[in-house]
């Protein structure tokens, strides 16, 4: 596989950004998935805008040097501006998940649908890929084991199996990775009918144990800023899918 041009910039600029210190008036606050796309996408607009040889043209190779700018050094004046700092999180995520520590992540949502309903579309696995991003596939391999791949960037996949180990019609489903899995993860859902009937309470438990190494790194990388923020907004496009039938457009969805 071909080197990104830009890997050289970044982590050269990496180095000097940490040898500057707590002194300097301005540290990164841009996280490493989101450098990666700024540099891809404004080394693109630079070569697209050159070619058009045009004021818009050069429009566009100014705003794609402003992306790749953001992606080698790592810092957003925005996110100065408001305060934001993805940075600091994702390095977090990146230490747990080399160490292999747990991540835990509870959420709970209420949807303006019945619990069976909501239980038949979740129960159906190969469903969720439409609700959950960073999910590319699942398959069925029986009525209790399914195979799950899901994509991290830089055309990472990670599999494994899982099989359910509690499970009560439309209210419940438990389960767990199997043996061998690149990351061990166990989770429940619960359906809790809720105004009568009319709607539902979704509760979902998540655990995953990253190993540590490549895969970790992929973890990382896979979860970006937030694990929790993930999943939060996979229920807010499981909540609009169940409501209307079309999942929520997500503005702020990563690259």
């Amino acid at each position: 596989m071909e080197e990104n041009p830009n890997s050289a910039d970044i982590a050269g600029v990496d180095a000097a950004t940490e040898n500057a210190g707590e002194g300097s008036t301005f540290q990164m606050n841009v996280s490493v998935p989101e450098r990666w796309v700024s540099a891809v996408i404004g080394g693109a607009l630079i070569a697209y805008g050159i070619r058009k040889r045009s004021l818009a043209g050069g429009l566009l190779a100014l705003a794609g040097g402003n992306l790749l700018l953001r992606g080698a050094l790592g810092r957003s004046l925005i996110y100065r501006a408001f305060g934001i700092d993805t940075s600091k999180a994702f390095a977090k995520i990146a230490e747990k998940a080399g160490k292999g520590e747990r991540f835990t992540v509870e959420k709970s949502i209420t949807l303006s649908a019945s619990a069976p309903e909501a239980y038949r579309f979740w129960r159906n696995f190969e469903n969720l890929p439409r609700v959950m991003r960073h999910l590319k596939s699942v398959r069925t391999i029986d009525e209790r084991r399914s195979h799950w791949v899901a994509s991290a960037p830089a055309g990472l996949d990670i599999e494994w199996d899982a099989e359910i180990t509690d499970e009560r019609q439309d209210r419940k489903i438990a389960w767990r990775s199997l043996e061998n899995a690149e990351i061990e993860n166990k989770g429940v859902v619960l359906f809790e009918p809720v105004q009568n009937g009319n709607a539902t309470e979704l509760r979902v438990y998540l655990e995953y144990a990253p190993p540590a190494g490549k895969a970790g790194k992929a973890f990382a990388k896979l979860f970006g800023k937030d694990p929790a923020k993930m999943v939060e907004e996979d229920l807010r496009r499981f909540k609009s899918l169940i409501e209307s039938g079309e999942p929520v457009i997500d503005r702020n969805a990563r690259g």
